[in-house]
């Protein structure tokens, strides 16, 4: 019994001995909070003595403390950043870098043992590390804030029937996790619908990772949705790549033009819908996820499946929730919407104050617009850049998209060639002298023609005015 005495004693003796040669401070504390140990280094930093301090809570002198916690918890906590309470900030040190455990003894926790870095280098660097941590978390707010503003449903233009009733429809879809497929042309926004429905849902403090099934090869579709492993093939990254589904996890995977997926993806992609569970390219072990799934295509996936092309046991698991977009010409009533919208976004980035005219937005509203919202815009922007006065006109557009717009006139003339023409050009001569307040000199200038070629082409095209207004300079 005596040598188990000594023994201890000599242990005790050594292990304070190690204790004090270290810089860091190390303190051990009863499950209560109580200081049972604590060595020199720490004493220093608390500006107290190991008198002092055994038998005194260590709340006394750490009031934020998390001694207790780690005691009752029994989980251990490594390299942790510590910010010091208001009032505590010892030597001008704001926080601690710390390393927390309990002390077991058959199971039960029977003590708390922690170990402080503050050591100036170590100080410095928790300090960096607590601010790129906060500013970090502020990024990421600020990202998620823009996220729900930008994508929000009311910010999405429409007021169609069939349109409010797909955004209905949508609205609902955000609500739960189910699948969801969103079918559209390219350019009615199936991307924004995605967004929309993420950002509405409470998966939104998680990422949203959007993929183009048809823009990344096929033999490089699998490393980009699941990951792979170090050395798993020749240029493989070290330490292997994360995939875009453990990227999305706990939040939304939007696979856009899923109807281009290869056969052979499908059918991986159809055991992670129904496994929950990826496996990265040289891996073993599967990996569990969590991934909210929204899909969208501009295909026929009925007719892909009818051909071959496309699973239908996918096509079932995809098509949980079924939003079809409406194309552009089947509401036309949003055209103008757009329209005031892209020249007014214009007109504010630039500082101008450019408007339409009625004739243009006549062309405007009777177009096809195969390429949709998109094709809309484009259209917009391009003649915005033409428009060299203050009215954006028909001389600005496309020449296609005369041939869609016939009015009262020329249906009943059957719509030739020489009478669109002839329209076209009574249109472009009316926009161009109302431009320069009705002054033939001015307008046949801004045509590049002579007046006299202007006069003829308006006894042509039975262009009649008030000679109140054929005022010349």
């Amino acid at each position: 019994m005596s040598s188990d005495m000594n023994n201890l004693e000599h242990y005790k003796l050594i292990f304070n001995e190690i204790l004090d040669m270290t810089e860091d401070g190390f303190v051990v504390t009863k499950v209560d909070g109580t200081i049972f140990d604590i060595n020199n280094s720490y004493c220093d930093f608390l500006g107290t003595t190991k008198e002092k301090a055994i038998g005194h809570n260590i709340e006394e002198f750490i009031k934020n403390t998390k001694m207790r916690e780690i005691a009752s918890s029994g989980m251990k906590e490594v390299d942790v950043i510590h910010p010091l309470v208001h009032g505590q900030h010892y030597n001008g040190d704001k926080f601690l870098f710390v390393t927390r455990a309990p002390v077991k003894e058959n199971g039960k926790v029977i003590a708390a043992v922690a170990q402080v870095k503050f050591r100036i280098q170590t100080l410095n660097l928790s300090q960096k590390l607590y601010k790129q941590d906060q500013e970090l978390k502020y990024y990421k707010d600020e990202l998620q804030r823009l996220g729900e503003s930008k994508f929000d449903f009311n910010c999405i233009l429409g007021e169609s029937e069939s349109f409010i009733e797909v955004k209905e429809l949508a609205r609902k879809a955000s609500r739960s996790n189910l699948a969801v497929l969103i079918n559209g042309e390219t350019g009615t926004g199936k991307e924004v619908f995605a967004n929309a429905i993420h950002y509405a849902s409470d998966r939104k403090n998680n990422p949203i990772i959007r993929i183009n099934c048809a823009a990344i090869p096929d033999e490089l579709l699998e490393s980009e949705l699941f990951g792979y492993e170090e050395g798993s093939f020749t240029g493989a990254k070290k330490g292997g790549k994360k995939g875009k589904f453990q990227l999305a996890h706990k939040g939304t995977i939007f696979l856009d033009e899923i109807g281009d997926m290869p056969l052979h993806m499908q059918a991986k992609l159809l055991r992670v819908l129904q496994e929950n569970e990826i496996e990265r390219i040289g891996g073993y072990e599967p990996i569990p996820i969590d991934v909210r799934v929204i899909a969208a295509t501009h295909q026929d996936l009925r007719k892909l499946i009818k051909e071959k092309k496309f699973r239908e046991d996918l096509f079932y698991r995809l098509n949980v929730i079924n939003i079809k977009i409406p194309p552009l010409r089947q509401r036309k009533e949003d055209i103008l919407l757009f329209i005031n919208h892209f020249l007014g976004g214009l007109n504010k980035k630039y500082k101008t104050d450019i408007t339409i005219s009625q004739r243009a937005i006549e062309l405007l509203l009777n177009h096809k617009w195969q390429g949709n919202i998109r094709e809309l815009k484009n259209v917009i922007e391009s003649a915005y850049v033409l428009t060299e006065k203050d009215i954006l006109g028909v001389k600005h557009l496309p020449s296609n998209l005369i041939t869609f717009a016939p009015n009262a006139a020329s249906e009943v003339k059957g719509g030739t060639l020489d009478f669109i023409l002839n329209e076209f050009e009574k249109d472009i001569i009316l926009e161009s002298l109302m431009e320069n307040n009705y002054k033939i000199s001015k307008a046949a200038k801004d045509l590049g023609i002579h007046r006299t070629t202007l006069y003829k082409k308006l006894e042509k095209l039975n262009i009649k005015f008030s000679k109140a207004v054929e005022v010349e300079e």
